[in-house]
């Protein structure tokens, strides 16, 4: 990661290369990272998917589980319910 100061980014600010995400300090202390948008939204679909493995985790504990067999037949019932309500 590189490290850049404050007035750097704003004389560089069009022209950032933000390939890796970019740490800029002001007065020699770490205050910002630049990141380019699809980096910053890789990073969000991971939390997403950290907390969702996390939930799931936690439903298996608390014993909150059904067989593939009972998970079909639920979405099979709601699907035809589903259908029903749009006759």
């Amino acid at each position: 990661m590189r490290t850049e100061t404050i007035s750097y980014l704003k004389q560089n600010a069009a022209t950032l290369d933000v390939q890796e995400p970019l740490v800029i300090t002001q007065k020699g202390k770490p205050t910002y990272v630049v990141e380019s948008y699809a980096a910053h939204e890789r990073r969000e679909q991971a939390i997403a998917l950290l907390k969702l493995l996390s939930l799931g985790e936690k439903s298996r504990e608390e014993g909150k589980t059904m067989s593939a067999d009972e998970f079909m037949a639920r979405l099979e019932a709601r699907h035809e319910a589903r259908r029903g309500e749009s006759s």
